[in-house]
């Protein structure tokens, strides 16, 4: 009889022990199915707001071991496709609709945080020694500091797992404690069967893309001037415009404006170009995520698409946040002087 009471009670303190799980225990388990796969396939929608203007994408990342990536994001507004790509010849940014794609030798995405990519999620939780754990209705919710070296005032993100470990949703905060950046994860799944040249940048070009950039080139050429021209909202202290000149380009238009004061910058507007034949162009830098589109970071300019325009901005003496603050201001504004 004794023996009974002491197999039952140890039975119980197995059964209640393995109802606990602490932190340290829920990102192993993460870990595990992130490490242990052979890859992932992820879907799920992203939002961006910027005080009143909110920006919707449908994300979809593949993922295979041994640091192959191909993330598709796709403005829900305008159906702008953009892809980023990384294989064994360097990291992409694909714009179906300009027929054309930067190429970096970056170390993307690994020095930043990135809401829709597991690995960086995970590495935040880890990261962070003040790492705040909770479980709750069968859910384990994390929040953690971020890092955005461009914007430092995405200060934090909670993120949530199902009770099968699988993440169902990351949201970036400010410092001052407001929504700026949302993914929910619509599906996931582990070890999908990808075919040898599915991360090859022929690939991407001659299969998955071909149709969409037939279609949204010829809607971009349609444009070939420059009707309204977009000024910046936020200028840095003391600095203004001091010169603005429209000046002529082989197949449309572009605006240079200067604006002169401590942070002075050069700011170019001008119509896509749309190229006949696919090009890659080597860039220094980095794939940016702006409001409503890609750019490229580099070391002193930022530059974009939007809408029917293309935007660089470029300065000597701002730093790289300053860059993207103005740059943020030009974004899905109607113009204004």
């Amino acid at each position: 009889m004794k023996k009974i009471i002491i197999l039952f009670l140890f039975g119980l303190l197995i059964i209640t022990g393995c109802g606990k799980m602490s932190e340290k225990d829920v990102l192993k388990e993460i870990e595990n199915q992130i490490t242990k796969s052979k890859g992932y396939e992820m879907s799920g929608e992203l939002t961006i707001t910027n005080h009143d203007e909110v920006y919707l994408y449908d994300v979809l990342v593949d993922y295979k071991k041994d640091d192959y990536y191909k993330v598709s994001i796709v403005n829900q507004n305008n159906q702008f496709q953009q892809v980023i790509l990384k294989n064994d010849d360097g990291v992409f940014l694909v714009t179906p609709s300009l027929n054309k794609s930067f190429k970096f030798q970056s170390d993307w995405p690994y020095q930043n945080s990135q809401a829709y990519l597991l690995q960086c999620i995970l590495s935040d939780l880890k990261d962070d020694k003040d790492l705040i754990f909770e479980k709750k209705k069968e859910k384990y919710h994390f929040q953690s500091k971020v890092h955005y070296p461009n914007n430092s005032k995405l200060s934090y993100q909670k993120v949530t797992f199902d009770s099968n470990f699988q993440l169902e949703k990351v949201v970036v905060y400010n410092t001052d404690d407001v929504i700026c950046m949302e993914f929910h994860v619509e599906d996931i799944h582990y070890s999908p069967k990808f075919s040898s040249d599915f991360f090859d940048l022929d690939r991407l070009i001659d299969v998955d893309l071909e149709d969409e950039a037939t279609q949204e080139s010829e809607e971009a050429k349609e444009t070939s001037v420059i009707e309204d021209v977009i000024y910046p909202l936020l200028l840095p202290d003391g600095t203004k415009l001091v010169g603005e000149e429209k000046v002529p380009k082989n197949t449309g238009e572009r605006v240079i404006m200067t604006y002169d004061g401590e942070k002075s910058f050069l700011l170019v507007e001008e119509t896509l170009d749309v190229f006949d034949e696919f090009t890659i162009i080597p860039s220094s830098g980095e794939p940016f995520q702006l409001m409503d589109t890609i750019g490229v970071m580099r070391e002193n300019s930022l530059s974009w698409s939007s809408g029917n325009l293309e935007y660089y901005l470029v300065s000597d003496v701002m730093s790289r946040e300053e860059l993207v603050e103005v740059a943020q201001s030009i974004v899905g504004v109607t113009s204004l002087k």
